[in-house]
């Protein structure tokens, strides 16, 4: 089998990053013929379909796994190359990383800030469920990924991070309006909530364990915005699951107020990362795991 060629591997991520043929080109600095004519010489090298030809386009399974190592290539070849030369080539490297709506609400880009002042690392953030972002990575569409799952890939690692805690809660006049006589049953299928999508089960998770509500029994809004969640209940026009650290001054200043003190839900964050790690991407991974570590709750 010949050797992978990772110019024709370059057009196969361009038109998967960029969306389509014509920004591939643009990108590249091709003829849209010509990035088509690269990707089906690597498909035949690699005697197997790589991209689906959907609107956006996407990988098949093995187009994922050239994905995977290609992204991983470009970022340790940049680090190699300045280190050889030992001066800053001022180029880029670009890394995916497929994280939670929350942690980059709350304590994910804080974290960051600093390496990416000093480091020159073009970030790009796919926001998904934790419980989903894992799928990502698998796909070769992340490098690392910050996710409720402990067994890594084959390749990778896990680091335990810490622990997120979500508060039920509301603003004072929601709960005079809605629970006059406390959280029940009765009151909780009248009360408008809040949840971030379809793939959200924690709010009904959450009722159905400890009110033993079924599935869409009560009223829900879907609000894809960690910080819209916040400002939504402290407008007084849901209640919601929130992580504690986000709502932290709320709480303390009266904004929202804990509906239920005695009950709260967790998830349990990792950090999935490729054990080969050199450079732009370890120092990333120690960056993450260092301040999750600091900044989570960890009972333990």
């Amino acid at each position: 089998m010949k050797r992978l060629d990772y110019k024709l591997i370059e057009a196969l991520d361009s038109v998967v990053r960029f969306g389509g043929f014509e920004r591939a080109a643009e990108k590249l600095c091709i003829t849209q013929s010509a990035v088509s004519q690269r990707i089906k010489q690597l498909e035949q090298m690699m005697a197997k379909p790589l991209l689906v030809r959907s609107q956006p386009p996407g990988l098949t399974e093995a187009g994922q796994q050239v994905m995977s190592l290609y992204r991983r290539v470009v970022i340790l070849e940049q680090d190699l190359l300045d280190s050889i030369h030992h001066q800053d080539s001022g180029r880029f490297s670009p890394v995916t990383l497929a994280v939670n709506a929350d942690s980059v609400a709350t304590w994910l880009l804080p974290a960051l800030a600093p390496l990416l002042k000093q480091e020159k690392i073009e970030l790009h953030l796919l926001v998904n469920d934790e419980a989903r972002a894992l799928e990502n990575m698998r796909r070769g569409e992340a490098t690392a990924a910050i996710s409720l799952q402990s067994q890594p890939l084959p390749g990778c690692q896990a680091d335990y991070l810490g622990e997120m805690r979500y508060l039920c809660v509301c603003s004072a006049d929601f709960a005079q309006r809605y629970f006059p006589k406390g959280v029940n049953r009765e009151a909780l299928l009248k009360a408008p909530a809040l949840t971030f999508g379809p793939l959200d089960d924690m709010h009904r998770d959450f009722l159905q364990q400890h009110f033993n509500l079924p599935n869409s029994s009560a009223p829900c809004h879907v609000v894809p915005s960690s910080e819209a969640f916040v400002k939504m209940a402290k407008a007084g026009l849901a209640y919601c699951m929130v992580c504690e650290v986000q709502i932290k001054d709320a709480l303390e200043e009266g904004q929202l107020i804990n509906l239920l003190p005695h009950l709260w839900d967790t998830r349990s964050l990792y950090w999935h990362h490729w054990v080969l790690e050199t450079g732009r991407l370890k120092a990333l991974s120690d960056r993450v795991i260092k301040k999750g570590r600091e900044l989570l709750y960890r009972p333990y």
